[in-house]
């Protein structure tokens, strides 16, 4: 018959809603009770290692039925087997436990002062300065705690990193007047900038220098766009042309490399020359460059909660800060 019930389309199925069926009627307990009785074959038996009752596990199960339509178990004289539906369930609920395990391992790790990780972010400058200092004692005084170091995205007020959530904290020189609602910015010394030789330029023994004196030399400019304009307000301040530099290049080690050569001039931060100092046998010139001292602050992000191991680092940030403004580094 052409009208009858064969032919007649099938209506879908409705598919199960995930808040009203799923999200607020599926408990961990429910699954984790799943998990015993159809590695028990029994509810009885799920119950005794479940340290409760049988009308507590057997109420789980009807609570998951109930929720996914479905039935669980097939039950027999012999006690039950998992059906299809609670194959794939366990299948994933087996996931899901995983998953929360680990979790409670990371929290675990994240609480534990002596241990975790911290992930920073800072410019090259301070890699081959401050920050060296820095990780070498907290590295001493918590061997256990993972330091992972990238170099800073700098060449914005972004900080993207930070936003982005792949560092905890940055370390970073900031504008004196910089503000930003996302970010914490504390201040941990002002940086000012010197005009450095190798030991073994001549300039180091002359008392009386000039930056007229020194604008033909072989200069080493930075690509930092901070010390250039500094570089440039110091010259063109006293009518004089800025130098184009011999080499431009802000890699830290081959730098260091080619002052000790006493070939060649350069403007450093003081925080770099302080800790470079006395193993790459470098000199500051007595010459003023005039220029404003630029902030380095930590930088973090706001309404983020921080771990211990993060806290612990920045405290001795904090820490090396006040040692290298009171000159005992």
């Amino acid at each position: 018959m052409a009208n009858s019930r064969a032919d007649k389309p099938r209506s879908p199925k409705p598919r199960l809603d995930w808040d009203s069926r799923i999200g607020r009627r599926i408990a961990l307990r429910d699954l984790h009770a799943l998990s015993y009785v159809a590695r028990w074959g029994s509810m009885a038996k799920a119950a005794v290692h479940l340290s409760t009752s049988q009308s507590v596990v057997s109420d789980s199960i009807a609570n998951l039925e109930a929720a996914l339509g479905v039935r669980l178990f097939d039950r027999s004289a012999k006690g039950v087997e998992p059906t299809i539906y609670a194959k794939a369930l366990l299948k994933r609920s087996d996931a899901v436990f995983d998953e929360l395990h680990g979790a409670v391992k990371e929290i675990e790790a994240l609480t534990d002062e002596a241990a975790g990780e911290v992930r920073i972010a800072c410019p090259e400058f301070l890699a081959g300065g401050l920050i060296p200092g820095v990780l070498d004692g907290f590295s001493r005084r918590y061997p256990d705690i993972v330091c992972r170091v990238v170099e800073a995205d700098a060449t914005t007020l972004e900080f993207r990193q930070l936003r982005e959530r792949s560092v905890d904290l940055m370390v970073a020189r900031v504008p004196a007047a910089f503000s930003d609602d996302d970010l914490t910015i504390e201040v941990l010394f002002d940086d000012s900038h010197l005009v450095v030789a190798g030991a073994k330029s001549p300039w180091v023994k002359r008392r009386n220098v000039t930056l007229a004196d020194l604008q033909g030399e072989a200069w080493i400019v930075p690509a930092s766009l901070v010390v250039r304009e500094i570089m440039q307000e110091a010259f063109q301040g006293q009518g004089l042309k800025v130098p184009t530099g011999r080499i431009e290049s802000s890699f830290v080690l081959m730098r260091n490399h080619l002052l000790a050569t006493g070939r060649f001039l350069t403007v450093l931060p003081a925080s770099v020359l302080q800790y470079n100092a006395r193993q790459w046998a470098l000199r500051a010139l007595p010459i003023d460059l005039n220029a404003k001292p630029r902030p380095i602050a930590i930088l973090m992000l706001k309404h983020r909660s921080i771990s211990p191991a993060v806290q612990l680092f920045t405290e001795h940030l904090r820490k090396a800060a006040k040692r290298r403004r009171t000159g005992r580094c």
